[in-house]
């Protein structure tokens, strides 16, 4: 125990003096690692946990992205407030998408988030008066002077604190919840465990997590396009937290630092990046279905 937690504080001084060994260009590359770590984290808490596979997530992104730049354009909000304000429409539309389709479960559950996140991309890109449709949102930043070392430190920070809350509630009496629906439902409802209120719970924290990242990037970039909210976003949060490993904690840190490097470096292929970016991650998914965090187990065992 005591070799794991000196080797998470060795990781996190490392993360602290990551402003000082990058120049602006890999520094941005980290704020934008930390940001699909949130992603990848909030989708994994469902996915992971309970077995639900949704598609929303990249559009609560979006949701909580809009939510704030909007509050804070037209109405004068500081970006603080609309970030929390984002955060809670967010978790507050993941509640209300919950109660309505998570009964349903299986696919009948993943076609209807999908279908909730291109309508609303599509109502975004058309909305032109408000959105700006294509064109694009310009918000103000988070912070007055504009600087990446603070925006990283503002996302490890946040980053951090979703990790151990997500650590904390996986080992409650609550993640034991969870775990109980993903392996069997029926056992669990025969137990006592109430599945759909613990499906809910799961999902409305996701959708809150997924909302607070995307407000954080989209003050962060100060422009906010309705590609945030696009199917490749969400594709590109699975490939993270399935390279790094479903249903681990640390796996979609792995998975989402691993593959925004791995998209960097290839950038030299040109128009044959993607095709690269996706053999590898086949080839990882293949030989490595538990993810990099399952193969690093299986060495230590």
């Amino acid at each position: 125990m005591w070799r794991q937690v000196l080797s998470i504080l060795f990781v996190i001084l490392l993360a602290l003096c990551a402003p000082i060994c990058l120049d602006q260009y890999w520094l941005h590359v980290a704020i934008i690692s930390l940001y699909y770590i949130l992603l990848s984290s909030s989708w994994n808490l469902i996915a992971g946990y309970t077995g639900l596979v949704s598609f929303a997530h990249a559009g609560f992104a979006a949701l909580g992205a809009y939510s704030s730049g909007l509050l804070t354009l037209y109405l004068g909000l500081s970006p603080i407030s609309g970030i929390c304000i984002g955060t809670c429409f967010a978790g507050l539309a993941g509640l209300t998408l919950g109660g309505i389709t998570l009964r349903l479960g299986g696919i009948y559950l993943s076609l209807t988030t999908l279908g909730f996140s291109e309508i609303l991309r599509i109502i975004i890109t058309n909305e032109e008066k408000w959105t700006r449709g294509t064109m694009g949102l310009q918000v103000p930043g988070l912070f007055s002077t504009y600087s990446k070392s603070s925006y990283y430190y503002a996302f490890l920070f946040i980053a951090i604190v979703v990790l151990i809350l997500t650590w904390r509630l996986v080992h409650s009496n609550l993640g034991l919840c969870f775990r109980a629906v993903m392996d069997d439902e029926l056992a669990a409802n025969t137990s006592g465990v109430p599945t759909n209120q613990v499906r809910l719970i799961a999902f409305t924290g996701s959708s809150a997590i997924a909302g607070l990242a995307g407000a954080l990037y989209g003050h962060y970039l100060m422009l906010i396009t309705p590609d945030i909210g696009s199917l490749g976003q969400m594709f590109l949060i699975l490939a993270m937290t399935m390279v790094g490993g479903l249903g681990t904690i640390l796996g979609p840190v792995v998975g989402a630092i691993f593959l925004q490097v791995l998209s960097e470096k290839i950038r030299v292929y040109g128009e044959y990046h993607l095709l690269v970016f996706g053999l590898v991650t086949l080839v990882i998914v293949l030989f490595a279905p538990q993810g990099l965090m399952g193969l690093l187990k299986r060495r230590k065992a």
